[in-house]
């Protein structure tokens, strides 16, 4: 360990007092100083709590893009298949809802960075999924609901501490039941449709860091138990996600099992309107 203390010290005292001052604000000076001064590996605390940190920006900056994939499908296929709008509007919910409840605790924005910018995104997806389906007014309804939803949760004298407590608690359920819709879906379509896969399995590595940095920053059961319930369920849509790789959808499946008997069809009638010198024996038409 001392060789290890004395190839790295040299480095780590002289770095520039901007990295300086942003390491020092993610992980604070005590850890700052075991971790990159003294080169402590065996502080635990220090090191679970540097791994918590990593993790929650990496969830962050992962989220400025996760739902990109999805709402680049929509776009080009211009169809919401395979996409519940009910799923989407009930996770919204859920996100607002962490989203004001986490800012007005002042907890780190290190464990909820994400929640804003996924926010976004779905509001985003779920008014394209409004208009591809052909329902352009209440997609402007859902975002002016939005709007004032929003402004009630950050303003403390609409909404209290108290029972913003409560609807977190609520936002729980709401982040679970926003995943059946989904899963119901997929099952009874046989198929993902327009699904993005990237957003599944970053859903389902990001809930599973979210219980970690929760339990290692955040001292709240409420946030805990939500992470734990979405990440059942999100491993649930990343298992439907691998069953139903590639696979036709029963829509489709339905399409083409309609189309079989008018093909049929036609070709029985084409071979029934033929000419009848057509149907006589080669002999008989060579005579005639």
């Amino acid at each position: 360990m001392e060789s290890v203390r004395s190839l790295f010290q040299p480095i780590t005292h002289k770095l520039p007092v901007p990295i300086r001052d942003l390491g020092v604000s993610i992980i604070g000076e005590t850890c700052y100083k075991s971790l990159l001064l003294d080169i402590n590996p065996e502080d635990t605390e220090c090191l679970k709590l540097a791994v918590s940190k990593g993790l929650g920006i990496g969830i962050i900056g992962a989220s400025s893009i996760v739902k990109v994939p999805q709402l680049i499908k929509l776009v080009k296929s211009k169809s919401a298949a395979g996409v519940s709008f009910l799923s989407y509007l009930l996770e919204t919910a859920a996100y607002l809802i962490g989203l004001a409840y986490n800012f007005r605790q002042e907890n780190p924005i290190s464990t909820y960075g994400e929640t804003g910018l996924i926010l976004a995104q779905n509001m985003v997806i779920a008014t394209l999924v409004l208009n591809y389906s052909g329902k352009s007014t209440s997609a402007a309804l859902f975002i002016a609901t939005l709007a004032a939803v929003a402004y009630s949760l950050f303003n403390s004298n609409l909404v209290p501490m108290a029972n913003l407590q409560y609807l977190q608690a609520g936002a729980g359920v709401l982040g679970v039941a926003s995943k059946l819709p989904q899963i119901l879906a997929i099952y009874q379509q046989g198929g993902t449709g327009q699904l993005s896969a990237f957003a599944v399995f970053n859903y389902l590595a990001g809930s599973l860091s979210r219980i970690f940095t929760t339990l290692q920053e955040v001292d709240d059961k409420l946030i805990l138990y939500g992470f734990i319930a979405g990440f059942a369920l999100n491993a649930v849509l990343a298992s439907q996600m691998v069953y139903y790789w590639n696979g036709p959808s029963a829509k489709s499946l339905g399409k083409q099992k309609e189309k079989l008997p008018v093909a049929q069809f036609a070709s029985s009638t084409s071979s029934s309107t033929a000419s009848p010198k057509a149907k006589q024996p080669a002999s008989l038409r060579r005579r005639g």
